[in-house]
């Protein structure tokens, strides 16, 4: 036999075992659920119940927020895993928490962090109808958006999300749009 055609079974030989081990073992499973966990899921499972948002959603803002990181600060300040602005978590912890009173750091707590984080999510959810045109608000700000839809930019139902203009919230939206297919297929079971 040939070298060149021996190499060639040899690598052809290997494809199909990794392939087959991929199968049997559920490696390419084990990578994806690395690369999508579901950290904080305590906290995710029990204020996505609160506050009727799907946890997958949750898990893949979370994601693209901050990667799981409770402690970045972005470049706006906004702060913890599911990176809020002081004035947006203010807003909501208002709303909330009305046992004690919000202070910026607390946004450093997981806890607290998922909690109005999916508070905030679940009330633009509510207010747009659709989580399209709800993360892009997550994003770009309330304000920002309701001028794009007033101005037909967008579409309020979300159904042409592809046109946000600003290209940081596009390709937000369509990040946690993927990831959160990912996460649910992932974890379907």
């Amino acid at each position: 036999m040939p070298k060149t055609l021996k190499n060639i079974l040899i690598v052809f030989l290997i494809i199909v075992l990794v392939v087959c081990a991929n199968k049997a073992f559920g490696i390419q499973e084990f990578i994806m659920k690395k690369m999508y966990p579901k950290t904080y899921s305590e906290f995710v499972i029990k204020y996505a119940e609160e506050y009727g948002v799907d946890p997958w959603l949750i898990f893949a803002v979370i994601k693209a927020e901050s990667n799981f990181d409770k402690n970045v600060v972005s470049n706006s300040d906004a702060k913890g895993v599911m990176q809020l602005m002081d004035n947006t978590a203010e807003e909501v912890a208002n709303n909330v928490m009305v046992d004690e009173e919000f202070e910026t750091e607390m946004l450093f707590d997981v806890e607290t962090n998922i909690k109005l984080g999916t508070k905030y999510l679940s009330d633009l959810i509510s207010k747009y109808g659709n989580y399209y045109v709800a993360l892009a608000a997550y994003n770009a700000g309330i304000g920002t958006v309701d001028k794009w839809i007033e101005s037909g930019v967008i579409e309020a139902d979300g159904s042409n999300i592809e046109q946000i203009p600003y290209k940081e919230t596009n390709m937000y939206v369509r990040k946690i749009i993927r990831d959160y297919g990912i996460y649910t297929d992932l974890y379907k079971s």
